[in-house]
């Protein structure tokens, strides 16, 4: 059965977010994925040219008999426009006409010529030229595919994001006039030079809205009815070019990609469950008060595309839905159905065989398909339980990396490019090993805007760029009875590259201190915070303390400390715990020292009694029920006890890949790769 959100209404009304973005006002929209809907399942089903009407028929039938209900199409223009400028739509209106057929939810990615060579599409026009051509693809392609009803929506492009500003004309223009309300500085306030600033990452950013917004408008200029979308991609290393909070002001909802091959680096195999998780917290702090799905995960075998050879067992797409479920996913579309026949993906990426069967994997996701239709009321309300945890990554510790950062001889990785985002992640991986839920949110994704915040935390992990303009949410977060830790580089440099130790650090009344000097010590040593000696990676940062309580130091020299502001208190360890852990892949000592200072100040209806390496929970809540996901990636069997805050719950068995029933409700013993899904009631 579609889900009934395919239907609702929903009114969205445009705020001009940048002085230099004027497009009007955004008509009523169909809100075709939504906060109230359950989960859905589907694939890309690839057309090309080649594909007989019986073929494509087959495929969506194949997405019907195995509960998948949406899909994604890619419209290229190329395969649509003749060298006469004639359209034929045929090839893609049997694909529309067989989706119509099976029930099938189209969600269709506007796609126009590029490149043979050319995968993933471009990411900004060239030209004014380009610009119109893309905009009389849009007028053909939109007026003639809003009449099937099988459209759900439309993909405003593939996977937006690139790592720097294109070089051309067009580009250089938008930079002008960006420039216009955005001039550059050449002296601060206090009258240092700007030798180095940040307006190349931010204009990045700005011009990435600006053309999905563009393109938003003109869809909406034929259909002001069906859904608009669009699926982020490399996020541990993209996201600083994302202005999610901007997006959902023109989004129905916010999606993304999620393919080891390409996007997990950052991990071994075996974190990769745990990649997707973080991933997913990402996106659904990015989409707010709209309704998020993984647009792409990877479903089959990648040959020679991609950076790292790879195909998916069976038991890791259970874990990836689950997973993608478990942080209020209200969609789950594969990569792909069948594979492309030509290019440099051909053969590959697939969830069926090339004799069109379903794999292992296909059949992994029609069971959790059919486990989730099973039990339709109890996900469609379900709600990540927020613990109170949040990890602020900051656009402009980012950007300031990718200016400022330089691989070393020793390969240290703080040294690198991705050191702030791993040590975000370094947090976010041991605090899962507790089985606790955190959020992974931007700067301003947070709202400082609470009257209190006693049981919330913020870390601030190797965060090296703090606008000074950040103070004031900062201090009033702690004021009103928040808890502040800060670790790692943190607030090195300001918003402007100038190192904030000589230009009078605007953060020592909130620290409770200064910082006398960093030491680079070596690439792993070890910190002592309570009675914990945690891994610490390359430098020091000595503390001049001020206001503080001392909780670590040697030798006359300060590495840590306890500030007391208001009614909350900031812990100020200039040191990088989350990434030294990391390193060593040994998060206990962290993970215990976090429990001692974070688990007082929370509350958690579920976390495990002691850390799990290897071994992940997602909690969630829905109605008077919760619901837990426990995946085990350790490799060998895992003996896991759950503490319940509730003593008087009773654990169901939802699903599990290896078991029918649960032995005991509060500790389990879970095989490798086993995925167990409970409901306390």
């Amino acid at each position: 059965m579609i889900d009934s959100c395919i239907s609702s209404k929903k009114t969205f009304f445009i705020i001009i977010f940048t002085s230099w973005f004027i497009f009007g006002n955004q008509p009523e929209t169909t809100a075709q994925i939504c906060n109230e809907g359950i989960p859905l399942f589907g694939a890309q089903v690839f057309i090309e040219p080649g594909q007989t009407q019986e073929e494509i028929d087959a495929w969506f039938r194949i997405l019907r008999e195995n509960n998948m209900s949406v899909c994604r199409i890619r419209m290229f223009e190329s395969y649509m426009k003749k060298n006469d400028d004639s359209w034929d739509f045929t090839l893609f209106d049997n694909a529309f006409e067989a989706a119509d057929k099976y029930g099938v939810k189209v969600f269709a990615t506007i796609f126009p010529y590029t490149e043979k060579t050319d995968i993933g599409g471009f990411k900004f026009p060239r030209s004014e030229e380009h610009l119109n051509s893309i905009s009389e693809f849009i007028r053909h392609l939109v007026t003639h595919y809003k009449q099937f009803d099988s459209l759900s929506g439309w993909v405003l492009i593939n996977e937006p994001g690139s790592g720097s500003v294109s070089n051309n004309q067009f580009a250089d223009k938008k930079f002008k006039e960006w420039l216009i309300k955005n001039p550059q500085k050449e002296n601060t306030d206090k009258g240092y030079p700007v030798l180095m600033d940040l307006t190349n990452q931010r204009f990045l950013m700005d011009f990435n809205t600006w053309y999905l917004y563009w393109l938003a408008n003109e869809i909406r200029k034929y259909d002001q009815v069906n859904h608009l979308h669009v699926n982020t991609h490399a996020i541990f290393d993209l996201v600083a070019e994302y202005d999610f909070p901007s997006w959902r002001k023109f989004l129905n909802s916010l999606g993304g990609s999620a393919h080891p091959s390409w996007h997990y680096g950052y991990f071994d195999r075996s974190q990769y469950a745990l990649a997707m998780a973080a991933n997913s917290e990402i996106i659904r702090s990015g989409a707010g008060n709209i309704p998020w799905m993984m647009t792409e995960i990877q479903g089959g075998n990648n040959t020679y595309s991609g950076m790292l050879p790879f195909c998916p067992t069976s038991e890791e797409i259970t874990q990836w839905l689950w997973t993608t479920i478990g942080s209020e996913s209200k969609g789950n579309i594969f990569w792909s159905l069948n594979p492309r026949a030509s290019g440099i993906e051909a053969g590959e990426w697939a969830l069926l065989t090339f004799q069109d069967k379903p794999s292992d994997r296909l059949i992994a996701v029609k069971d959790v398909a059919n486990t989730i239709h099973k039990n339709e009321e109890l996900f469609r309300k379900a709600k990540v339980v927020d613990s109170g945890i949040n990890l602020l990554y900051i656009h402009e510790s980012m950007w300031a990396e990718n200016l400022m950062a330089t691989p070393s001889k020793q390969n240290y990785e703080g040294r690198e490019k991705g050191a702030v985002m791993k040590s975000v992640l370094g947090y976010f991986e041991a605090l899962s090993e507790m089985g606790i839920n955190c959020n992974i949110k931007e700067f301003n994704e947070f709202d400082f805007d609470k009257e209190n915040y006693s049981g919330q935390v913020i870390i601030l992990a190797n965060q090296l760029s703090v606008p000074t303009y950040y103070l004031s949410e900062l201090e009033g977060f702690v004021n009103r009875g928040g808890k502040l830790i800060v670790e790692g580089m943190t607030a090195f440099f300001d918003e402007n590259l100038h190192n904030t130790m000589q230009t009078g650090f605007p953060f020592q009344k909130l620290f409770g201190g200064n910082i006398s000097e960093f030491k680079l010590v070596e690439n792993i040593s070890y910190f002592s915070l309570n009675s914990q000696k945690i891994p610490a990676h390359l430098w020091r940062g000595l503390v001049e303390n001020k206001t503080g309580k001392v909780i670590s130091g040697q030798d006359n020299e300060i590495f840590a400390i306890r500030n007391t502001i208001g009614e909350g208190e900031v812990i100020w360890m200039p040191s990088l715990l989350g990434l030294g852990s990391r390193i060593e892949k040994d998060y206990n000592a962290l993970s215990l020292w976090l429990s001692e200072e974070i688990l007082r100040v929370i509350k958690s209806p579920f976390q495990f009694e002691s850390p799990v390496p290897g071994t992940f929970m997602k909690t969630m809540h829905s109605g008077e029920n919760y619901i837990t996901i426990i995946i085990n990636k350790s490799g060998i069997e895992k003996p896991v006890s759950v503490i319940a805050e509730d003593k008087s719950l009773k654990a169901d068995l939802i699903f599990s890949n290896y078991r029918n029933q649960i032995p005991d409700s509060s500790r389990f013993l879970l095989k490798n790769d086993e995925t167990l899904v409970i409901k306390w009631n």
